[in-house]
């Protein structure tokens, strides 16, 4: 199913969200996957406020035991899947030779471009119809309960990486639509993965934009918060926040030639400072190739300075694994003259 499906009309008048929700997710191909459980959680709701109101304060502990829980396993279910399918897509476009005809054996993906973009055009709208049915339950919870318990919810969600906005492979589907738009002889014939996207420099600040449907507009800022340039080498840590690979290196403590596997596990993120977010970073290939090709000059200094620090680094690393090695071969040979 499309994005323009979802912009049903009848008599003149726009569905409602909750029937639009309906429809989406009795088409075929979408009717067994995750889903935000809308029409039962806008029940859940409709009942506390039957039953109880009188009482419709900050926390019902009722419907908290039955509301949250339930859109939590949901939400992770649904980012869970999300990534997953994302990640395959993205792995058969940058992959080459046989490793791209094993994942086209082990996937229902055709390798050609029409095929992945029909693909990464469903996986958005999966995403982002599950994202809108989430902030507008939210919303009615908090509307119901006369509170900002649901806002709160939206808080936590990112803090348990279960808010589809957050994805890093979201950023890299749409990545992946402007990078083959843009390189491919069938251009004109591609369908629209988002109904606008583009890289915009202002003051010199990228950001990548895009346009969902039901008019939802996102901004990520392409900035490195560290070096406060452009990101390079882009990694996104597992809270969400992107950085140049070698600042978040530097911010981990540990070595570019080591990557940031070998951080510490309780290394904090520079920005919302949550532990434990660097040893399962991903890097953003398809970003990368965007950015690179939008700032060729920058991205070749980038280049040289990265492979200077490099080499530094490995001949700092070099020195003191020889040292380490001179010093283990002079206590071998104490030990030696001393049993003598």
């Amino acid at each position: 199913m499309d994005l323009s499906s979802l912009n049903i009309r009848r008599n003149g008048k726009e569905l409602k969200f909750c029937k639009r929700y309906q429809e989406y997710y009795m088409n075929e191909r979408t009717n067994d996957l995750p889903c935000v459980g809308y029409k039962k959680l806008k029940q859940i709701l409709e009942k506390c406020k039957r039953d109880h109101p009188q009482s419709q304060s900050h926390h019902c502990s009722v419907c908290d035991e039955t509301f949250f829980p339930s859109l939590r396993g949901e939400m992770s279910a649904i980012v869970g899947y999300f990534n997953e399918r994302a990640q395959k897509l993205l792995q058969l476009h940058l992959s080459s030779g046989f490793r791209k005809y094993f994942i086209w054996f082990k996937s229902n993906i055709q390798g050609h471009h029409l095929a992945m973009i029909e693909e990464g055009k469903e996986l958005v709208t999966y995403a982002m119809i599950n994202a809108i049915a989430m902030r507008k339950i939210l919303k009615k919870y908090d509307k119901i309960h006369y509170s900002k318990q649901g806002q709160a919810f939206r808080s936590q969600a990112q803090s348990m990486h279960i808010d589809i906005f957050q994805s890093p492979w979201l950023r890299e589907l749409i990545a992946f639509h402007i990078n083959l738009t843009e390189s491919s002889n069938e251009t004109k014939d591609l369908p629209r993965l988002v109904e606008d996207c583009s890289v915009t420099f202002e003051g010199g600040r990228p950001s990548l934009k895009f346009l969902l449907f039901d008019s939802v507009k996102l901004e990520i800022d392409l900035t490195c918060s560290i070096c406060l340039d452009p990101v390079f080498s882009v990694v996104s840590l597992t809270c969400g926040h992107i950085f140049c690979n070698v600042c978040a290196c530097s911010a981990s403590s540990v070595a570019i030639v080591d990557e940031l596997k070998a951080a510490n596990p309780k290394a904090k993120c520079p920005l919302c400072r949550e532990e434990g977010v660097f040893r399962g970073a991903v890097h953003l290939h398809e970003l990368n190739n965007l950015l690179s090709r939008r700032c060729p000059d920058y991205w070749k200094e980038r280049l040289q300075a990265e492979k200077e620090e490099r080499d530094r680094q490995a001949k700092v690393l070099e020195s003191k694994l020889k040292e380490r090695l001179a010093r283990e071969h002079w206590e071998t040979t104490c030990r030696a003259f001393r049993n003598i």
